[in-house]
């Protein structure tokens, strides 16, 4: 029972982590999008392409128009990480344990569902009022993130929650960076050069990243040494190796983590490894599906350790609900989780 406690906890802070992460994207997008000439292969679907799910939106759409697309990503329930989706999916992982957080965290989750449920459809097809309608998602999210941080015991439960931001975040950075490298310039070298440093900062914007790259790294935008920056960096907290990081210390508190500590070492190791000088596009693919590959594993073996009732032992279970619950929540509804979706 107070293993699936831990469940809710984790992918709870995914959707939530997700739902901003997808409202940065789309905003970061669409003022990209207005500096780029009309032979930039960037378009709308690059959205689909790094949330994987280009083929779920072919099968229901077919054309890929600005305001389909942004219906799909922003107010179809039927997309599992669309943001009004991943909201719900949050706001229903803490209906049953409530006890466990902060009684003005459910209040202003349910606050955030009621402003998502009441105006997502209505800010699809207008730019001006969809980019206020993702910045308030966006800034209720941080909030929502800040109250955890400033009110909860840093036990057991805010562990497993610290676990799964940190992991959807560091999926997601992998994706970005990945996709970026894989946008295709006009062969103008001027204007190659201008337009890859448009689109770097686009990327470090969508991240919040631009003002501590230009005070840690260079005041001059360059491809490679922002990549280098988003998947190395040991201090800002959206790095791929800062979030493994913040995992390696979430799951020093926890029981039985020497299995997802290997894998998490795997990972860092990887990390360390990587030599980014001269990288093409496509070696760094490869490098990032393997580090994708590697985010998987740790969570598949958090998964077994921790949720699963056919893996976990004994000893497991009972020193993990020590540090989840000296209030006892009563029981909980059954929840669908959707692990399959796409990040």
């Amino acid at each position: 029972m107070l293993s699936r406690i831990a469940e809710h906890l984790y992918w709870m802070a995914r959707y939530l982590e997700r739902s901003e992460d997808m409202a940065r994207l789309i905003n970061a997008t669409t003022l990209l999008l207005l500096d780029l000439p009309p032979k930039a292969e960037f378009g709308w679907d690059i959205l689909l392409r790094i949330a994987g799910i280009a083929e779920l939106y072919e099968t229901r759409y077919g054309n890929l128009d600005e305001q389909r697309i942004m219906g799909f990503l922003i107010a179809d329930e039927r997309n599992p990480s669309a943001i009004v989706s991943c909201i719900h999916q949050a706001r229903e992982n803490s209906r049953t344990f409530r006890e466990i957080l902060p009684s003005e965290f459910w209040e202003r989750l349910n606050s955030l569902f009621l402003f998502v449920r009441d105006y997502a459809s209505a800010s699809i097809g207008n730019r001006h009022d969809r980019y206020a309608f993702l910045s308030e998602v966006i800034a209720r999210r941080h909030a929502l993130v800040g109250l955890l941080v400033g009110t909860m015991s840093q036990d057991a439960a805010y562990q497993f929650v610290k676990l799964g931001r940190n992991m959807e975040r560091a999926d997601m950075t992998t994706r970005i960076v990945d996709v970026t490298t894989a946008v295709i310039l006009p062969q103008r070298d001027k204007l190659q050069a201008t337009l890859s440093e448009s689109l770097w900062i686009g990327v470090l914007r969508a991240m919040s990243a631009f003002e501590m790259y230009r005070r840690h790294v260079s005041v001059e935008v360059r491809g490679n040494e922002v990549v280098e920056f988003l998947i190395r960096d040991r201090k800002f907290p959206r790095t791929v190796y800062h979030c493994l990081g913040e995992m390696e210390v979430a799951l020093a508190t926890l029981p039985a983590n020497s299995a997802a500590q290997g894998a998490l070492r795997r990972g860092r190791k990887r990390l360390d490894q990587l030599d980014l000088a001269d990288l093409n596009s496509a070696v760094l693919h490869e490098y990032l599906d393997h580090l994708q590959q590697d985010l998987g594993s740790i969570h598949r073996v958090i998964h077994r350790q921790y949720f699963d009732p056919l893996h976990r032992d004994g000893s497991t279970e009972d020193a993990v609900a020590r540090g989840l619950a000296d209030e006892s929540p009563g029981p909980l509804a059954t929840t669908q989780f959707q692990q399959h979706a796409a990040f």
